[in-house]
């Protein structure tokens, strides 16, 4: 039988191991991007070429947030920008940067650090 949680030994490390840092997102460096009339192009490079079926272009939004991943931000940074910058209350500002990230993720032109 279980023993209840009062009676367990101390137990330090399980708090102290946690991390609380929040996850930051950064360009994948493996992608090559250029901003060409007022537009941003991304290109995944594989063996040193271009993967020109995989071109990528961004919305407004989209192309400040990719310039902002170059250094590195958490979605709530990230979140936070948007909500300053634009006409979106905090909630769905988290909301969609969240999204955002996790497609730029899912295509391998970001990743965690």
């Amino acid at each position: 039988m279980p023993r209840p949680l009062s009676k367990l030994p101390e137990s330090g490390y399980l708090t102290s191991s946690l991390n609380t840092a929040p996850v930051r997102h950064t360009r994948n460096t493996t992608i090559v991007s250029r901003d060409v009339a007022g537009e941003t192009i991304v290109v995944p490079i594989c063996r040193g070429v271009g993967d020109l079926d995989a071109v990528y272009t961004f919305n407004p939004v989209g192309r400040s947030l990719w310039r902002l991943l170059e250094n590195g931000h958490s979605v709530e940074e990230l979140a936070k920008w948007v909500a300053t910058h634009y006409e979106v209350d905090a909630k769905q500002a988290v909301a969609d940067v969240q999204s955002y990230v996790s497609e730029l993720e899912e295509i391998g032109l970001v990743r965690t650090v």
